[in-house]
C-alpha cells in the first residue's frame, strides 16, 4: 500500500511538472499499473485533468496494441462511469475517452459512436448526458476527436448543430468550438451566425496546447465561422 502511494505521488509530480510530456512514454509503459492513478487525477484541476487524460490516451493506445483486452477494459470503465446507474458523475471521463480514441485507430473505429452518443438527445433510451456541466466536456470530447479523426465525427455534425441551441449556455459555446474542428459545411453557417450575433458573453474554458483559455460563447461561434470561410478559400 505504501509503495502504491509512493508511485501515485511520483506520477502526480511528473504530471504537474512543466516537462510532463517528456515522461509520457515512461508513464504509458507502465500499462495498467499507470491507469489507476491517472484515473484519480481526472478529479484534479482542469490542466492536471487534461494532462492525465492525454497520458491515459497514450497508455491505453499502447495497451490496444499490446494487450487489446486490457484496453477494452479501460474503455468499458469509461462507459460505466458515464452510466447513471453507476452512481458516479464522470468528471474528466469524456476528455480521457476522447484522448484514447484520438491516440488509437482501432479503439476509435470501435467506440467513436459511443462517445458521440453522449451529445445525442433522442428523448428516450439514449446515452445523452443530462448533467449540464459534464455535457460541456462531452462537446469538447467530440471536438477533440474531430481534430484527430474528422472522418469518424461526420455523424456528430447534426448533433453539434443542435448543441448550438442547448439549454446550457456554455454547452452552446463548446458545441460551436467542436463544430470548428470539423471540415467546413455550409449548412452550419446559419446556426453559427445566430449564435455569433447573440451577444452571449458567457465564458467557456477551452483546453488547447496545454493551456486553458477563456472565450466568450459568441466569440467561439465567430471563430468557427471564420475558420469555415478560411478553409472555403
Amino acid at each position: 500500500m505504501a509503495r502504491m502511494r509512493t508511485t501515485k505521488q511520483h506520477l502526480k509530480q511528473l504530471l504537474q511538472g512543466a516537462r510532463w510530456r517528456d515522461h509520457l512514454e515512461e508513464i504509458a509503459a507502465g500499462g495498467m499499473s499507470s491507469v489507476g492513478p491517472l484515473f484519480s487525477f481526472l478529479l484534479l484541476g482542469p490542466r492536471t485533468m487534461h494532462r492525465a487524460a492525454a497520458i491515459l490516451g497514450a497508455t491505453v493506445a499502447r495497451l490496444a496494441r499490446d494487450e487489446p483486452e486490457a484496453a477494452r477494459t479501460v474503455i468499458r470503465r469509461f462507459m460505466w462511469h458515464m452510466n447513471e446507474e453507476s452512481g458516479n458523475i464522470g468528471w474528466g471521463i469524456p476528455d480521457a475517452f476522447a484522448e484514447c480514441l484520438a491516440a488509437s485507430p482501432s479503439l476509435a473505429e470501435t467506440y467513436h459512436r459511443i462517445l458521440i452518443s453522449y451529445i445525442m438527445d433522442l428523448g428516450h433510451d439514449d446515452n445523452f448526458c443530462d448533467n449540464d456541466v459534464l455535457r460541456r466536456s462531452c462537446f469538447w470530447a467530440v471536438g477533440r476527436l474531430a481534430q484527430a479523426r474528422p472522418d469518424l465525427c461526420a455523424a456528430a455534425r447534426p448533433w453539434l448543430i443542435r448543441g448550438l441551441e442547448d439549454a446550457d449556455s456554455l454547452c452552446r459555446g463548446m458545441a460551436a468550438w467542436a463544430l470548428g474542428q470539423l471540415p467546413p459545411e455550409l449548412m452550419d453557417a446559419p446556426a453559427l451566425r445566430r449564435l455569433a450575433q447573440s451577444g452571449n458573453g458567457d465564458v467557456c474554458e477551452i483546453y488547447e496546447d496545454d493551456h486553458i483559455r477563456e472565450a466568450r460563447v459568441d466569440d467561439l461561434a465567430r471563430a468557427a465561422l471564420a475558420r469555415d470561410k478560411a478553409r472555403d478559400g
